[in-house]
């Protein structure tokens, strides 16, 4: 019951966390291919920077921000699984806003101006061009989700690995690893890769219909 509890909350938050990453991702990505504005390399270097943040710098980071004594402390989300998924978005926001940026950027850029030459509106051509680009943007979502689903060191300092609260696979595994419990560590291991390969494994389907049509 205990496995099934973490694994569900484990979906639970990586399936939230990229959902909001793609949210902010896909709109701002796509700023930053299409756009032509001041700073925008700037902008781009530091998301492409923020693709690398090590998770555990982002949960110390994330956790000043929710302590008692941090800004958004009367918010009371520190050791709960919101306080994961806060931490698991900004781990996943830059690598889909990166990724979008690229995929858009590598189409040819001639088809904008066709696009609004036949008359399409600007939100027309945006929805087009993202169609035009839907298989990186899907492993754009792929790898968001791969960054959070793996990821222990931020949910470990955010949500303290509570038992029936807060602890999700991969911090379990740390847990049961301390312990000196390997046998249901590496079946806690080998769950997580199962849910990763199925759901990877169900979007590369998704994607590889998509390359045929």
């Amino acid at each position: 019951m205990e496995v099934f509890q973490i694994t569900v909350l484990s979906l639970q938050v990586s399936t939230i966390a990229t959902l909001i990453s793609l949210v902010i991702g896909l709109p701002f990505g796509t700023l930053l291919a299409l756009g032509n504005f001041r700073g925008r390399s700037l902008i781009l270097s530091i998301i492409n920077t923020g693709m690398a943040l090590p998770p555990v710098v982002v949960g110390l980071v994330v956790a000043m921000m929710l302590w008692r004594s941090g800004p958004f402390g009367d918010l009371k989300l520190i050791y709960t699984p919101w306080a994961i998924i806060i931490a698991q978005t900004v781990i996943a926001a830059p690598v889909v806003t990166g990724l979008t940026a690229a995929a858009l950027e590598a189409l040819d850029p001639r088809l904008q101006q066709q696009l609004l030459g036949l008359g399409a509106s600007r939100g027309q051509m945006i929805w087009y061009l993202w169609r035009e680009a839907r298989l990186p943007l899907l492993a754009a979502l792929m790898a968001g989700f791969g960054a959070v689903i793996s990821e222990v060191g931020a949910s470990m300092m955010v949500g303290g690995n509570i038992k029936g609260q807060t602890r999700v696979l991969t911090t379990a595994i740390v847990l049961e690893t301390s312990k000196g419990e390997f046998d249901f560590a590496l079946a806690l291991s080998a769950l997580l890769l199962v849910i990763t390969y199925i759901i990877n494994l169900s979007l590369t389907w998704i994607q590889q219909r998509g390359q045929k049509k």
